[in-house]
């Protein structure tokens, strides 16, 4: 009989389809017991995982894991994306406004809710390095500060009221376009800033052979410490449970260092070239050595 009292965690993670199989018992652990008590949107658990170690495990966006990184906060990643997709289809405008080119945003507003979201951190890349945008050139129109205190925004963007809405904003026209990820509108005027987004997004895979990372999980450093077998159980948790999804897990981003190596030093640059952070950083110092060693 197994008197082992498994260790409880409190853990911030959305319900995708391949976590759904974590948090509603079909993948269970005799080593580790994860509380699920984030919110359900995981996003905004980001500031008090960050800001108060309310979480000691938990999803956390790409961008943000690498400003809270630089600022020495006391977390490493797993190499276990929750989330990612090509982004090519992320940026609309309303055409009845006029036809827009990438290019045309350079001198006008664009929204995104915060300037340090990681999909707009891929999508100004794409922007920048396929299309020849010069992201300095774009006023960001934000609603929502860094999850990181310690960030501040470039001079280059401008915080407004979350009413009207960025949507709302760019449906008006006065944003020439808006990044808006999963929310984008019903609208027979609402286009893709990137023509014919989904071949491009297509041909840039082809390419580039990344699919861009959202959200990793991240653990903190005590526990790496303190319950190395505990960590390695998560970590199989969270690929057991990947297989319970309709696709396999199929259409996410592997699990495993090297097969994202490739995608996270592209956001280490482009976060750099962004002023999201202030130096670059080896794909190495994200994760522990343990953490890195995890297949």
């Amino acid at each position: 009989m197994n008197s082992h009292t498994p260790l409880r965690l409190r853990t911030n993670i959305a319900d995708y389809p391949a976590t759904l199989a974590m948090k509603d018992g079909r993948v269970r652990s005799d080593l580790v017991e994860l509380d699920f008590c984030g919110p359900k949107t995981a996003h905004q658990g980001f500031k008090p995982m960050l800001r108060q170690n309310a979480f000691e495990v938990g999803e956390i966006a790409l961008a943000t894991f690498l400003q809270a990184r630089i600022q020495n906060k006391p977390y490493v990643l797993l190499p276990a994306p929750t989330v990612g997709k090509l982004q090519h289809k992320g940026i609309v405008y309303n055409s009845e406004h006029g036809i827009l080119a990438p290019r045309d945003i350079e001198g006008r507003q664009v929204g995104v809710r915060s300037y340090t979201q990681t999909t707009g951190l891929w999508i100004r890349g794409v922007l920048q390095h396929s299309y020849g945008v010069n992201l300095d050139k774009v006023t960001w129109v934000t609603v929502e500060e860094a999850h990181v205190a310690e960030y501040q925004d470039p001079s280059h963007c401008l915080r407004v009221a979350e009413t009207p809405t960025l949507t709302e904003r760019m449906l008006s026209g006065e944003l020439a376009a808006a990044m808006l990820g999963y929310g984008i509108p019903d609208d027979p005027g609402v286009t893709t800033l990137i023509p014919d987004a989904d071949q491009a997004a297509r041909q840039w895979y082809a390419q580039e052979g990344v699919i861009p990372l959202n959200h990793l999980i991240m653990v903190h450093e005590d526990l790496v410490r303190q319950h190395p077998d505990e960590v390695r159980e998560i970590y199989r948790m969270v690929a057991e449970s990947r297989r319970f999804a309709p696709d396999g897990g199929a259409q996410l981003p592997p699990l495993g260092l090297e097969p994202n190596r490739k995608a996270l030093q592209m956001a280490i640059d482009w976060s750099y070239e962004q002023r999201i952070i202030p130096r670059r950083m080896a794909v190495d110092d994200l994760f522990s050595e343990l953490t890195a060693s995890l297949i």
